[in-house]
């Protein structure tokens, strides 16, 4: 078996055991016994192994795949509720010296505008974000020392968290820039940030490396130990996935969770998120050249099974995603998405074409307004909350505070709270008045009752005016 506590990435990322793992996982594929039981031990949400997962992606038996969708949902109802926390990307460059050959950033396309935002820039960016509602923002860099330095992110932060215009401001930055070194984590967790975020895109070296020919990104070692270097930094919350499609899902799939094994083991917390994007068309780009695509179905049974294996970890799927693939994965598992989205630099704002630095193709067009009335004509609670971050309930506080079961009394007030100061600032009439319905029915769902009461003061406080109260 392979070594968890190695911070080597060859080591816990074992390409041997990952090979010997589905190739158990197919002998075992139509084993009834063996499955029906790790789908009811998964009702302890306790998670499961990387092996006893894969099992359960390979499984052939219709019955207990249904079963398994009904497990997930129980866990995340568990876990989450119908709670979703909603963000934006914020590209600020797409200046980049890497070879991906996925990405249209690859230094070799040479008839992409190249465009890196000033801060006033960033200030109208953001501006424009905050006029929609958002709160939260994920900061999005290719990689280039020269135009993109630490220093260019660093400041870049704090021109986000500076700007106060009517009732908007940012509350949590989340960061998705290249691997770098400890003492680059260390700086950017004294900016404040909220999770770092870096995909792997895949856990196979050799796909890897042909992957990505050139550029500092080539070093796998480097690439996949990044999240170990980011926690000794100081960062409490990181965040991986993998880009599906690049190569064998199931491969991928199993050393995804063998990287939440491995920070579990040697950090003692594991990933704040897991994201599950899959590869789509982008400029110089076509996502059907890629053999390794998983269809629908595929990628629904992939985040049942990430609810069932890591029940505590938080879930994203963005608008890579188109707006029925995105109600369908939402109760299996999901618990963070994206709205009113912008792939390219200055897309907010729109500079330039937003199609003409686009990092990749969005498939839900839907304005941040419509996303929440989507979900909220769905029984679910848009949430705008960032209370954890500010109160320090991150990293292993948090993932204590979910295992027990006590987030929820954090997190379902916080939710209805920001919800109604969405609705007061930004919602259109016809999202306001299903909102106001939403949360006094919801009110009903708060079992403390003087927590209840609590927030029912606010919100009527919050119709007069009143602002930033939270558990």
């Amino acid at each position: 078996m392979y070594n968890v506590k190695s911070p080597h990435a060859t080591e816990f990322i074992d390409n041997t055991e990952i090979l010997e793992t589905l190739e158990w996982a197919r002998a075992h594929k139509s084993d009834k016994e063996l499955i029906s039981s790790l789908i009811e031990r998964a009702r302890d949400c306790k998670g499961l192994t990387h092996r006893e997962a894969a099992v359960l992606l390979e499984c052939d038996i219709p019955e207990l795949n249904k079963h398994m969708e009904e497990v997930a949902r129980e866990i995340k109802q568990k876990f989450y509720g119908n709670r979703i926390v909603l963000f934006a990307p914020l590209y600020l460059s797409n200046y980049c010296i890497n070879g991906c050959v996925y990405c249209p950033y690859h230094a070799k396309n040479k008839h992409i505008p190249r465009v890196k935002l000033t801060q006033e820039q960033i200030r109208q960016e953001v501006i424009a974000l905050q006029d929609m509602g958002h709160k939260r923002l994920a900061l999005e860099t290719g990689e280039d020392p020269i135009h993109n330095p630490i220093e260019y992110v660093l400041e870049s932060i704090e021109t986000i968290y500076s700007i106060k215009h009517k009732n908007g401001a940012i509350r949590r930055v989340n960061v998705n820039i290249a691997a770098t070194t400890v003492e680059n984590y260390r700086k950017l967790k004294d900016a404040g940030i909220g999770t770092y975020i870096l995909f792997q895109e895949t856990y196979n070296k050799e796909a890897y490396e042909k992957l990505h020919p050139t550029g500092p990104k080539s070093d796998y070692a480097y690439h996949t130990e990044a999240m170990d270097r980011a926690m000794d930094g100081g960062i409490d919350d990181v965040g991986c996935g993998v880009l599906f499609g690049l190569n064998l899902y199931e491969y991928d799939f199993v050393g995804l969770l063998m990287h939440a094994e491995h920070l579990e083991a040697t950090k003692g917390v594991g990933p704040h998120t897991i994201s599950v994007p899959r590869i789509r068309n982008a400029d110089d780009i076509e996502a059907d050249t890629f053999e390794n695509a998983i269809d629908d179905d595929t990628f629904a049974k992939i985040v049942s099974i990430i609810r069932i294996a890591v029940p505590y970890t938080g879930m994203i799927v963005s608008t890579r995603e188109s707006p029925r693939t995105r109600a369908r994965v939402i109760d299996l598992g999901v618990s963070q998405i994206s709205g009113g989205s912008r792939t390219s630099v200055g897309g907010y704002t729109e500079e330039l074409p937003p199609e003409e630095t686009a990092q990749f193709d969005v498939s839900d067009h839907r304005t941040l307004d419509e996303v929440v009335r989507w979900l909220m004509e769905t029984d679910h609670v848009p949430s705008f909350c960032t209370a954890c971050y500010r109160a320090g309930r991150t990293g292993d506080r948090f993932m204590s505070l979910v295992k027990s079961g006590q987030i929820s009394n954090c997190c379902h007030p916080n939710a209805l709270i920001t919800l109604k100061e969405y609705l007061e600032d930004y919602a259109s009439p016809e999202t306001r008045t299903i909102g106001d319905r939403l949360i006094l029915k919801e009110l009903e769902n708060i079992p403390n009752l003087a927590v209840r009461q609590k927030v029912s003061d606010y919100l009527k406080e919050e119709e007069a005016g009143a602002r930033d109260f939270r558990f």
